[in-house]
């Protein structure tokens, strides 16, 4: 793995590939989650710092019409592609076609220096783009086939033979995590040379340390005990551990919020199963299930809770243990991929091995009957939450692309 440098030919123009989700779309419901963030806050950061950065997503039923001025520097442009209802398992079909409307968009509005895919459907899109253009690519995967599928995910051959081609051939291969370099190489035998650290960063003006009463009184919560989950409601994410621990633990006066709705094919199948273990074991009223919310109302939730749990069966990176910790609160996570370089344990909180819901709740019980110790998580989760900025992710970014331009010269 290389460091970025800043030096070599400069990049003023981006194309951002984003074929599958909006960086407009709400996190949390249907594909979207914490890549969007991801590409929205880049994409801002890079633009700030004098980038002409367009980004570029396949128009859906609510797409808007035309591109959208996010603010200077900064457009997202919507492409037709198939039908705006095709579901994200055949977006595959259109990659070409998605493609061609990149293209004639990037020739009519003055060209770019350099291409960055995001996600296996954009990377395919990306490489053929960035050789009709002679210009670098930088592929961020987020999720890699070949590690969903090892952890009880099965992905579809097709998927991680594209994977495969790509990493065989882009000039950048982001990673978000050390974990998530170690799996670029230890799955598909990327070469180190080529993959670059570019981690997401915080928006500190909304994720920061704050008052716990006041943000519950702003959600109307009382002052029990409360549990934190967010994600989108699918099988990775794990809300049937944090729902199956609340069980374990068996303390009424324990509340569990949990922040999104159903994605993918198998989002209602699962809600469906999550909400059968609810009622099983008689925890209605103890379980809220709210609806995706803005990203920067998340920060009151996170300041709400005693502990926010992120039972993901993966994670290339894990952004909302990130944020959590940036407001303080003490994370319980899975001790996977890149959440085990941002959940210290014992010290920003606390990583649980294995999907097993009694250890889980034991560490529940560990950090709600310890008020000491969780003070001492927030702390030292605010400290390394204040390490994480976006211009960081931007500087990384372009430098890796930069000097990709001038090895292509």
């Amino acid at each position: 793995m290389t460091v970025a440098s800043t030096s070599g030919r400069r990049v003023r123009r981006l194309c951002v590939l984003s074929m599958h989700t909006s960086p407009l779309a709400q996190p949390g419901s249907a594909d979207a989650g914490g890549m969007n963030v991801y590409v929205r806050e880049l994409a801002t950061s890079l633009a700030q710092a004098g980038v002409v950065v367009r980004v570029y997503t396949r128009s859906g039923r609510d797409a808007p019409p035309g591109p959208v001025a996010v603010e200077p520097n900064l457009v997202v442009v919507s492409v037709r592609a198939g039908d705006p209802d095709l579901p994200k398992e055949r977006l595959g079909s259109v990659v070409d076609e998605f493609v061609a409307g990149v293209e004639a968009d990037v020739l009519a509005t003055g060209g770019t220096d350099a291409v960055h895919a995001n996600y296996w459907l954009s990377a395919v899109a990306g490489r053929t783009l960035a050789r009709r253009l002679e210009v670098p690519l930088a592929v961020s995967f987020h999720t890699l086939g070949r590690v969903k599928s090892a952890h009880g995910d099965a992905e579809p051959a097709a998927r991680t033979l594209a994977e495969q081609r790509v990493v065989d051939t882009a000039d950048v291969l982001c990673a978000a995590s050390q974990s998530d370099a170690a799996d670029l190489e230890r799955h598909y035998a990327a070469d180190p040379s080529r993959i670059v650290l570019v981690p997401p960063g915080v928006q500190h003006a909304f994720f920061s340390p704050g008052s716990r009463a006041g943000a519950r009184w702003a959600l109307g919560l009382g002052e029990d005990p409360h549990l934190l989950f967010v994600g989108r409601i699918q099988p990775l994410k794990g809300l049937d551990l944090a729902v199956g621990a609340l069980a374990e633990l068996g303390r009424s006066d324990v509340r569990l919020l949990a922040i999104g709705g159903p994605s993918g094919p198998r989002g209602a199948a699962e809600l469906t199963r999550v909400n059968n273990l609810i009622a099983a074991a008689r925890l209605g009223d103890q379980v809220s299930l709210i609806d995706p919310q803005p990203h920067h109302i998340l920060s009151t939730y996170y300041r709400a809770a005693d502990v926010v749990v992120v039972p993901s069966r993966t994670e290339s990176f894990g952004l909302v243990a990130l944020e959590a910790a940036s407001c303080g609160r003490s994370v319980l996570a899975a001790d996977v991929g890149g959440l085990r370089g941002l959940v210290i344990h014992g010290e920003t909180g606390l990583r649980v091995r294995g999907r097993d819901p009694r250890r889980w709740a034991a560490a529940i019980d560990k950090v709600l009957g310890d008020p000491e110790r969780a003070a001492r998580f927030g702390t030292a989760g605010a400290a390394l939450g204040s390490t994480y900025r976006w211009s960081a992710t931007a500087a990384a970014l372009l430098g890796a692309l930069e000097q990709a331009a001038t090895r292509t010269q």
